[in-house]
């Protein structure tokens, strides 16, 4: 049998079980919604992509250990505590308004459903990483918006907007410093597009409950940074790619997943 295998968790997420211990996820690269959730949301389309985290799913591609999210922040947030995983009103959203009326309680469970199923079947997962290979590392992958003020306003000051935010908040930054500094050296070496990326650790965000859970239930062997790209590689308002850059970014990220595993292998 394989050891690489894929699982797809109830329509909420596939989870690629491969060889290797760094594992890429993608909890924000979804965008569907159950009709009932649909029939409640308040926004379009477009306003919901605009806080999803496009092109984060392809880049889950460095590795052969994958987690990518098919249902949307808006259904359930993956990265918020179960508490809040369900946006309740604008406070908890950018100040959208998210309903057209508030979710019924019955729908707010059915969705912490899919968060404790999601949540299970990583703890499967990494739970196997770490019998195997002693330690892991995850990529948790991110975008975030910089031009808030509209397609014509000003864009955030980059001295608070770097390329690649890299959110080490909730780790022990003394014990995975090898990993850690490695993956800054090594993205902020990269060419992307004849430019050196700005890559800067912990300013506009530290990472969310995610690699928080991980480094709580994994505290000797789990690793998980949160990788925030700057969506310097799309138009955040009409959803326009520019494939080159996205390209580039991922190899960015396959160089970076490279010299994280030889630091793994290292220590």
């Amino acid at each position: 049998m394989p050891l690489t295998t894929s699982r797809t968790v109830r329509d909420i997420a596939t989870i690629v079980r491969g060889e290797s211990p760094l594992v890429a996820a993608a909890v924000h690269d979804g965008h569907e919604v159950r009709d009932e959730v649909a029939r409640l949301l308040a926004l379009s389309d477009a306003e919901r992509r605009r806080e999803e985290d496009p092109c984060t799913g392809k880049w889950t591609g460095i590795t052969d250990s994958r987690i990518v999210a098919h249902r949307s922040r808006f259904e359930v947030d993956l990265n918020r505590p179960r508490a809040g995983a369900v946006y309740r009103g604008p406070e908890d959203a950018w100040d959208l308004d998210v309903w057209k009326s508030p979710p019924p309680e019955r729908l707010v469970e059915r969705s912490l459903a899919e968060y404790d199923e999601f949540y299970d079947a990583v703890e499967e997962l990494l739970a196997g990483k770490a019998r195997r290979h002693g330690r892991f590392v995850v990529y948790d992958l991110h975008s975030y918006n910089y031009r808030r003020f509209g397609p014509d306003g000003p864009a955030a000051d980059p001295a608070g907007s770097p390329d690649i935010n890299v959110g080490t908040g909730s780790m022990d930054r003394r014990r995975w410093a090898p990993v850690v500094d490695r993956l800054i050296a090594d993205l902020r070496s990269a060419d992307v597009l004849n430019r050196r990326l700005d890559v800067r650790e912990n300013v506009n965000f530290e990472g969310g409950e995610f690699p928080a859970w991980i480094h709580r239930r994994f505290p000797d062997s789990g690793c998980a940074i949160a990788l925030e790209c700057k969506k310097f590689y799309m138009d955040e308002w009409t959803g326009r790619r520019h494939d080159e850059i996205v390209e580039a970014i991922e190899g960015a990220l396959r160089v970076a997943a490279e010299g994280t595993l030889g630091v793994m292998a290292a220590l």
